[in-house]
């Protein structure tokens, strides 16, 4: 007796579980960029000295810049589809040796992430609980402890990532709806500069640029996907890029907007501008509800460069375990527990982030000015590579997208590195990036290192066949 419903339902089957692993892994990979928002509005209002007239015009230029680097990845993640972002496409187009430029970006930008995340995420207990406030330090580095030793029983899954995602978004718009049916705050006259307006904006909003870190996630961590063909990782990381970009972007101006609608003022050191805007616009238990998803979050970002930055580490130290043999690093730094775990690699990323807090005092709006720098390395790296393909195979369009991609990319940099601050952070991505240099020329500069991004996120197998790839003679693509 046949079945003819037996096929349609399998058909079904197969849909809903691509699209529950889309949803898994698209709300995962914008953990970092969605807690973002949690600091980068207010260090926005804070570089315009407290002028909210000027603010949601900085957050629609820092949502257009995080656009323009969403489209430009578009494309990258079509011509990697086996992952490894940035440092895949410069190791391509210019040569593995350039790969290190954004491999170093990413290693001081993870410890920056775990570090700005730690502290904003005392911040929000803070926020609800000001007694605390005397032991902000204390409570940051507790919490930094805490995320680097539950390490050790393995990494989270993407589905811890992806409800803790919701659960902020879903909080953000309990605080957001009621903003609809109040009546604008009138705000004070303002008594700074107005007449540069325009150049005030273009120099503020690139410390709130810290909105864009993470946007080069899906790129790398497509290589997860191992139950997925090419054109199936192809279109994950896309949709995950622009819902990311719709999600965050949403989000930010709508807050931005409450922001403004309520005259929401700087904060004291005991609160954030979130926090107010929350406490001003629901009731208490919403305002609790939100802080808690608010620290659940940015713990959980800085999970993921707990799992992400030793995972780069343990790649390039591969020595004795797996096939590709880089040997780039000590080989203690690819070691594991009995979880797959590079516990050496934890500490290292626990010992300089706790350094890095302290010396902030856990306050991530100090932070937060070292933060949007490395990661812009990264991204400018990307881009030039990309508009380099695109030039080599005469596609004008995407020649000129990159290029405007790269030049906003660029001036947020050097708009920045003005700050002594983003010198610092600027100064620590090329020392890191020429240690990793020196480390391969002096390893005799093993083939297939530029591959370290895709294979930190890769399972051994898919390993393998990365390394394969490599040393059948396809060093160029």
């Amino acid at each position: 007796m046949s079945h003819p419903t037996t096929a349609p339902r399998a058909g079904v089957r197969w849909l809903h579980g691509r699209t529950a692993l889309l949803i898994a892994f698209a709300f995962s990979v914008m953990a970092d960029p969605v807690s973002s928002v949690a600091y980068a509005i207010e260090a926005a209002l804070r570089a315009l000295d407290g002028n909210l007239g000027l603010l949601l015009p900085a957050m629609s230029a820092v949502v257009f810049v995080v656009a323009l680097v969403v489209t430009s990845y578009h494309q990258l993640v079509a011509r990697f589809p086996e992952g490894g972002g940035s440092a895949a496409a410069t190791g391509r187009a210019f040569g593995e040796g350039f790969s290190f430029i954004p491999m170093g970006a990413l290693v001081v930008d993870f410890v920056l992430t775990i570090a700005i995340s730690v502290a904003a995420g005392s911040a929000a207990i803070v926020s609800y609980l000001p007694a605390l406030a005397p032991w902000r330090l204390p409570l940051a580095l507790g919490l930094l402890v805490v995320v680097a030793g539950l390490m050790w029983f393995g990494h989270m899954g993407r589905a811890v990532f992806a409800l803790l995602t919701m659960l902020f978004i879903a909080a953000a718009v309990s605080v957001l709806v009621p903003v609809l049916g109040t009546s604008q705050v009138p705000a004070e006259p303002y008594t700074g500069l107005l007449h540069g307006a325009p150049l005030t904006v273009a120099l503020a909003f690139p410390v709130a640029m810290a909105l864009a870190t993470g946007i080069e996630a899906p790129s790398s961590a497509i290589a997860q996907l191992a139950q997925l063909d090419d054109d199936g990782r192809k279109s994950f990381g896309r949709w995950a890029l622009w819902l990311t970009l719709g999600i965050v972007g949403t989000l930010t101006l709508s807050m931005t907007a409450a922001v403004v609608w309520l005259n929401v003022q700087l904060p004291g050191e005991d609160s954030t501008l979130v926090a107010e805007l929350a406490r001003a616009a629901s009731s208490p238990a919403i305002f609790a509800a939100f802080q808690g998803a608010t620290a659940l979050l940015l713990l959980s970002a800085a999970s993921s460069s707990f799992q992400a930055g030793p995972g780069l580490l343990k790649a390039l130290a591969r020595s004795e375990h797996g096939a590709s043999r880089h040997g780039v690093l000590p080989a203690v730094l690819g070691r594991t527990n009995t979880h797959h775990v590079p516990i050496v690699g934890v500490l290292v990323f626990l010992v300089t982030s706790a350094i890095v807090v302290t010396a902030a005092g856990a306050e991530e709006q100090k932070l937060v000015l070292f933060y949007a720098v490395a990661v812009f390395v990264s991204f400018l790296m990307g881009l030039i590579a990309m508009a380099t393909f695109a030039w080599r195979e005469r596609r004008p369009f995407w020649v000129t997208i990159n290029a405007v991609a790269a030049l906003a990319v660029g001036f947020t940099l050097v708009a920045n590195v003005m700050r002594p601050a983003a010198l610092g952070s600027l100064a620590a991505t090329f020392i890191v990036a020429g240690g990793l240099y020196w480390a391969w020329v002096r390893a005799g500069r093993p083939r297939g290192a530029a591959n370290a991004v895709a294979e930190s996120e890769a399972g051994e197998t898919q390993v393998d066949e990365l390394v394969h790839d490599e040393l059948e003679g396809n060093p160029q693509g």
